[in-house]
């Protein structure tokens, strides 16, 4: 599968007692980074809107394995592992930037949901088409 990255730096006010990053901030840069692959392939909020939809997170699994500090810069990596029907399983690395070692891993459900009635249905075949054309492009790339 296609992986994109993006970095995000951390800030101050997102430490906990113990002087690194709050557990629940890195659901936040999940979620940052799931939007910024979506924009990357041309899929803004108001372009969902216009095909009826919109992804929800529906169910997450946060591994945490190292602690990240105020300033440090986080390289994210994520992927989507597999779409059918409704959902989108995607996945993700958090790697402070120059590093192998990870700091977290995690696989998220999304869900597509229907923007007036907010029950899941079948994402559409454009949003479908362009991941699959991403993953393509970057597999002769390699």
């Amino acid at each position: 599968m296609s992986k994109f990255i993006t970095t995000i730096r951390v800030r101050h006010h997102e430490m906990d007692a113990l002087g690194h990053v709050n557990n629940a901030c890195y659901q936040h840069y999940l979620e940052q980074a799931g939007i910024e692959h979506s924009e990357h392939l041309g899929f803004r909020v108001d372009r969902y809107r216009e095909l009826g939809g919109l992804f929800v997170m529906r169910r997450i699994e946060i591994d945490y394995l190292r602690p990240a500090i105020a300033g440090d810069i986080l390289a994210i990596t994520t992927w989507l592992e597999k779409m059918r029907g409704p959902r989108a399983i995607r996945r993700y690395e958090i790697r402070k930037q120059g590093e192998e070692d990870l700091v977290v891993t995690a696989e998220v459900l999304w869900v597509w949901v229907d923007v007036k009635t907010m029950r899941p249905k079948a994402i559409p075949p454009e949003i479908l088409s362009a991941f699959s054309k991403h993953r393509q492009e970057i597999a002769a790339n390699c």
